[in-house]
């Protein structure tokens, strides 16, 4: 899928997806548990990627102090630097992240690798071993599923993985697993799948 078919899709419910989610009132306490376990004690460049209105960014920034937060929607930076000033906001894509290699201790996926295809879905996590530290860490979040399938998304078609399937992706791309969450899913709210690596 075209990152500009994303990208625009977004755009055009920007103003309803920042009045749903820009409050991150919506995070599950088990969530911003696993990310504060992983991410809050890092040193060095944390990065949330994919990172919508900025809500994410703004919960990490008072746990660790260099994070910045990507997203290739303008409406979605825009609101981020005025809801979170504190925090850094760039636009950017995480197909195409502009960091030197080894230069990031952690990143955050949460949800921004669900519109990728079973062949750039390899690429994006190539890109952010890339840019990742030894031991550096990444946390990915995910629509579980069965099998590796599409789904309509109500802004624009996601994937579902299974969460072995994740894992064995993230093993090949050269990350150690250090912990995984999953729930099942609840009324509207899909089932849910969470993965912690390292860099080896």
């Amino acid at each position: 899928m075209k990152a500009s078919d994303v990208q625009q899709a977004y755009s055009s419910v920007s103003h309803l997806y920042i009045d749903c989610f820009g409050s991150g009132q919506y995070e599950h306490p088990d969530d911003l548990r696993l990310m504060d376990r992983h991410l809050g004690h890092l040193t060095g460049p944390v990065l949330d990627v994919g990172c919508g209105p900025g809500h994410l960014t703004g919960y990490l920034s008072s746990r660790c102090p260099d994070v910045t937060g990507i997203d290739m929607v303008p409406e979605f930076i825009a609101h981020a630097r005025q809801a979170h000033p504190t925090a850094r906001f760039e636009l950017g894509s995480i197909a195409s992240p502009t960091w030197a290699d080894g230069s990031v201790a952690g990143v955050l996926a949460w949800y921004s690798l669900i519109h990728f295809e079973s062949s750039e879905l390899d690429d994006a996590l190539a890109e952010i071993r890339r840019i990742l530290a030894p031991r550096g860490v990444l946390v990915v979040g995910f629509f579980e599923g069965p099998r590796c399938e599409p789904f309509e998304h109500k802004v624009i078609r996601a994937y579902r993985w299974p969460v072995d399937e994740i894992a064995r992706r993230l093993a090949t791309s050269g990350f150690i697993e250090l912990e995984r969450l999953q729930r099942p899913g609840d009324g509207e709210r899909r089932a849910h799948g969470a993965i912690v690596v390292a860099a080896a």
